[in-house]
Formats: C-alpha cells, sequence, structure tokens
C-alpha cells in the first residue's frame, strides 16, 4: 500500500479572480481513491503556529491566519488569501509532515499538496503562502533528522533555499528552466540550471551528474520531494521538453537514488498547470504512483 497524505482542506474554493486551479488537488485525491486498497489515506494535522514562524515572519503568519494578507503581497502570490485558503496553507505543511514521518516508518509517502518553494520569510510567492517544505524540514531537522530537500520542479526553489540557507542539517537541491520564474534565483546547495528545451536525456544526463555526489557529500538521512511535473513539453508555465515517459524515467531515478541508500523518501505535489485540470492531476497520480510502486517493489531497503 501507498501512504498518502490528504486533507479535505487541501480542496479549498476558488477565490475571487484567481487563475490557479483550485480543483486540482481535489481530482488528485479522485483519481486515487479509484486506486482502491493500493492507497493507505491519512490526514494531517495543521502545523502548529509556533513551526511556521520557526520559518516565516511571525506578523507576516498573523497577516495569514486572519486573511488579512495586505493586497501587494496577494499580487505577489497570485490569489486572495480567503479564510478556506487561510485554513489550507496551516494545514498543508502538517501534511509535508506528516508525510516525511510515514516515510521514515515506511519508505515512501506522497502529500496530495505542497511544494510551495517560492514563499519566503515575510511573503508569499507565486501562487505559495507558507513554504511547507522548509517548515517541514526544520522541524525534522529539530528532531535530530539531516534533511536533503530535493526540487525537481521546473522552478527554482528560491524560497526554500533562502530560508534553510546556512544549516548544517538541511541541504537543498534545484534542478530548473534556467530562464523560468522566479527571474531573481536565491542560492541553493547545488543549484543546476537548464536551458530551454532540454529533453529526457539531457535531463537525465544532469541529474546523474549532479544529484549523487551531493547524496554523498551531505549523507543526509530523509529526503523532500518536490516532485514538480512541470517539466513536461506540454506544460503552460514549462520551458523544458521532457514527455511524459521521461517523468516517470525521472521518479522511478528519484525513488532508486533513495532506495539504494536506505532513505526515506517523502514527496509533495509541486507544480503543474495547464487548461485540462484532469489532465495536470493525472501527472500527479502519475508521479505518487511511479514513486509508490518503485518502493513497493523494493520492500528489503526497508526491512
Amino acid at each position: 500500500m501507498i501512504a498518502v497524505v490528504h486533507h479535505p482542506d487541501y480542496v479549498a474554493p476558488a477565490p475571487p479572480r484567481s487563475t490557479y486551479q483550485w480543483n486540482k488537488n481535489g481530482l488528485v485525491r479522485d483519481l486515487l481513491c479509484a486506486e482502491g486498497a493500493a492507497i493507505d489515506w491519512h490526514v494531517p494535522d495543521p502545523a502548529p503556529r509556533a513551526w511556521i514562524e520557526a520559518v516565516h515572519d511571525p506578523a507576516y503568519v498573523a497577516e495569514v491566519a486572519e486573511a488579512r494578507v495586505p493586497p501587494h503581497k496577494e499580487r505577489r502570490i497570485g490569489f486572495a488569501v480567503t479564510p478556506p485558503i487561510a485554513a489550507r496553507a496551516f494545514v498543508v505543511p502538517g501534511g509535508t509532515y506528516l508525510a516525511a514521518k510515514l516515510a521514515i516508518a515506511r519508505g515512501y509517502a506522497a502529500n496530495t499538496a505542497g511544494g510551495s518553494h517560492h514563499a519566503l520569510a515575510d511573503t508569499g510567492a507565486g501562487y505559495c503562502i507558507f513554504n511547507d517544505l522548509a517548515i517541514a524540514a526544520v522541524r525534522l531537522a529539530e528532531e535530530g533528522r539531516r534533511v536533503l530537500i530535493v526540487d525537481c520542479d521546473v522552478h527554482q526553489g528560491d524560497g526554500t533555499a533562502a530560508l534553510t540557507a546556512g544549516r548544517h542539517d538541511i541541504s537543498t537541491y534545484s534542478i530548473h528552466a534556467e530562464k523560468n520564474f522566479p527571474a531573481r534565483k536565491a542560492r541553493s546547495t547545488i543549484d543546476v540550471a537548464l536551458p530551454d528545451g532540454v529533453d529526457d536525456d539531457g535531463y537525465m544526463a544532469m541529474l546523474d551528474a549532479t544529484l549523487p555526489p551531493l547524496i554523498a557529500d551531505f549523507t543526509p538521512d530523509l529526503i523532500l520531494y518536490q516532485a514538480g511535473v512541470d517539466p513536461w513539453e506540454g506544460d503552460r508555465l514549462g520551458r523544458l521538453a521532457l514527455t511524459r515517459d521521461g517523468l516517470v524515467a525521472r521518479d522511478r531515478w528519484i525513488a532508486q537514488a533513495a532506495m539504494s541508500r536506505a532513505l526515506p523518501l517523502a514527496s509533495a505535489l509541486g507544480g503543474g498547470y495547464g487548461s485540462d485540470a484532469l489532465e495536470v492531476a493525472t501527472r500527479h497520480v502519475a508521479s505518487i504512483l511511479t514513486l509508490g510502486h518503485a518502493f513497493a517493489a523494493d520492500k528489503e531497503a526497508f526491512a
């Protein structure tokens, strides 16, 4: 069974004039429900406010909690922060943390939301309110873990890099399209900036050349995986040229990199964009199932 974390608050009503596809998380849930007994569902608690304030400015956390985020920050985020969306913002980091704890016990677990890697200390950005990856990583590090955040979204994980910079117990890796959002990049532990149009072979060659040395050097005991599916050649906001088979190959490679070192892997949804929300959700579900089936086929690594 694949451990999957989902909360009803992930499916929030769309705020006015939002271009983000708020039904994506519900469609991911529905498609995974169709897998029946193959999915083991878990419901997270909201992240405690103290966990969030360990990463984000308490004044900004209060703005979100009270749904009074100022207009200039809402413009950076890309939508209005209504009370239901504020509630969602608190529960998503709890989901990524729970996925990590489940992965520690079972090898792999997925959060059906999260990967909000653009959120910064005092503001959200790029459809991200709170940075669940950084929040979960900091909490796990405080519990004694060495956490490697592997970000394969087509956009650089700038917020994650900035919020965890300088920590000896958290390392960040981002492989992304160089000319894509954000215009101003942060500095991850390792950044792999790809030119437009990189295909399956080129992408996998760069992943294979750059990620294993970081794993060997940092020696993590847990990987948080931002499994964005926007490197796909048909993605509305992507600039790379991976095929669907290429996305599957990427996820199998990530799973094998973790399993070969007996490293637990927890995935967060990450980016995926297009006019057809069901098509986008299908890409995300393929990623979760690819990762989950890979771990299920290699139980010996976590026996």
